[in-house]
């Protein structure tokens, strides 16, 4: 089996395109996490279920933020999924 070597213009492209899918993916779930939050802030129920409904919408935006940034981290030092190598 032939190895080839890709020039690192071809890398960075192959790179960036594998970096799309995940980038919407999160804005489009942190979008909604955001609304989801809005509403439990502006909706007239107890302050306290308020804050705690639209609280745990936030932690989930930023936890998903920060498995984003950890991918894209993945994907620029050329690490591969488990499930590509079989």
């Amino acid at each position: 089996m032939r190895k080839y070597s890709l020039s690192e213009e071809e890398m960075k492209k192959l790179h960036g395109r594998k970096m799309i899918a995940p980038i919407i993916i999160t804005i489009i779930i942190v979008m909604y996490y955001i609304g989801f939050a809005a509403v439990c802030f502006l909706m007239p129920i107890p302050l306290g279920l308020g804050l705690i409904f639209g609280f745990i919408p936030l932690v989930l935006a930023g936890v998903i933020i920060y498995v984003l940034v950890e991918r894209i981290h993945e994907i620029r030092s050329g690490i591969e999924d488990d499930l590509s190598q079989y």
